[in-house]
């Protein structure tokens, strides 16, 4: 990494923040390089919009420091940084048409000649025939690429999401997603985006902070924290896992584990605690990693494979897949996602099946933290 693009990375150092005995933010150490997508991802009241404020100098750190780039801000106003926030209520001006809507920036810095750059903002956020529509004219995702370009157009160092997306209805909040990413790549300026939306985290970001009651519990690429969570909380808020809980057989390169009689394997690289034999372990998978037969084809399941045996209690076709709940003793609850390619009519609800799965498709976990850890829905709002 060159010093210059060192030069404009977001640092948190020991920031954190406390409202009287309340801790909103642990302190946090957290280092964003110049010219990433990068997302800090949780749950309603998990610090994530705290600490995009505080970057944004909306709130002011209990403790710690803020260095944009070579510049401490910690305790400069949000307007002497070089930021801008992005919120869910978009905030556009509704007198002014989306060319003024977009130019407000650069008039308020007495800047003269706007037509050239914000010409240049419309194209990028691909709003050309709209320029004199103004903001209820639009959609709700034509309003947030205006609001979007309006924020860009100061040419921030970082540009902060706050939930963006979160009035948008399904449809357009995925073709948003894809929106923002090549807007993101385009003008390569770092954005901070927070959100509650796993899969928006997950098709945008670079890098996904996961972040639960006020610290963050991983941070990785979107692939490694799905296939490699090394916490609970982080196998089940991010999409969904089945975990088993077992007892350490052997372990080493290869760990063996049995659960009500059924022995399992995985790697023990990707245990994310060190297996010892007659401990504890949680074994997870994910739903869409399973196959499953009717229990008298068993014979057909190749060798070396991990199998379960149970019965269907619920399936639900979604279009692209089938969602079975299958009821184990090794597991109350197991879920497996079927690709719908070859649907088979024998796989109804009461049948006897054998699961099976790859062993390297396997990951272990402490078996000491809380098992429905980041299995709750709740309300977004912090």
């Amino acid at each position: 990494m060159t010093d210059k693009t060192a030069g404009g990375d977001v640092r948190l150092t020991g920031i954190s923040k406390h409202y009287g005995s309340f801790t909103a933010v642990h302190p946090l150490d957290l280092t964003i390089p110049q010219g990433s997508f990068f997302a800090l991802l949780g749950a309603s009241g998990c610090g994530k919009t705290t600490t995009l404020r505080m970057i944004a100098g909306l709130e002011e750190p209990s403790t710690g420091t803020v260095r944009l780039g070579e510049q401490e801000v910690t305790h400069l106003p949000p307007y002497k940084r070089p930021v801008n926030t992005v919120f869910q209520s978009y905030a556009l001006f509704p007198h002014m048409d989306i060319f003024e809507n977009i130019a407000f920036g650069l008039r308020r810095r007495g800047i003269k000649s706007v037509k050239k750059q914000v010409d240049e903002m419309i194209e990028l956020v691909q709003l050309g025939e709209h320029a004199r529509k103004k903001p209820h004219q639009l959609s709700g995702g034509q309003q947030q690429r205006v609001a979007v370009a309006r924020a860009l157009i100061n040419h921030p160092q970082v540009l902060l999401l706050d939930e963006p997306l979160g009035a948008l209805d399904l449809k357009l909040r995925r073709q948003m997603q894809l929106e923002l990413k090549r807007i993101q790549t385009e003008v390569g300026i770092t954005f901070v985006h927070v959100t509650h939306d796993q899969e928006e985290a997950m098709t945008m970001a670079d890098t996904v902070a996961v972040m639960n009651g006020g610290r963050v519990e991983q941070l990785g690429a979107p692939a490694d924290l799905y296939e490699n969570p090394r916490t609970t909380f982080v196998a089940n808020f991010l999409g969904t896992s089945n975990l088993i809980e077992a007892a350490v057989e052997s372990a080493g390169d290869q760990v063996v584990v049995s659960a009500a009689g059924t022995t399992l394997r995985l790697p023990g690289a990707r245990c994310s605690t060190t297996p010892r034999t007659g401990g504890k372990l949680l074994v997870g998978v994910r739903p869409e990693k399973l196959s499953l037969v009717p229990a008298d084809e068993e014979h057909t399941i190749a060798a070396g494979r991990n199998k379960v045996t149970g019965r269907i209690t619920a399936s639900s076709f979604i279009g692209v897949s089938t969602q079975f709940v299958v009821d184990s003793p090794v597991c109350a609850e197991l879920e497996v996602y079927v690709q719908n390619i070859e649907r088979d009519a024998r796989l109804t609800p009461g049948t006897e099946v054998v699961l099976h799965w790859n062993p390297e498709h396997t990951f272990g976990l402490d078996a000491a933290q809380d098992i429905d850890a980041g299995t709750e829905t709740v309300e977004e709002g912090a």
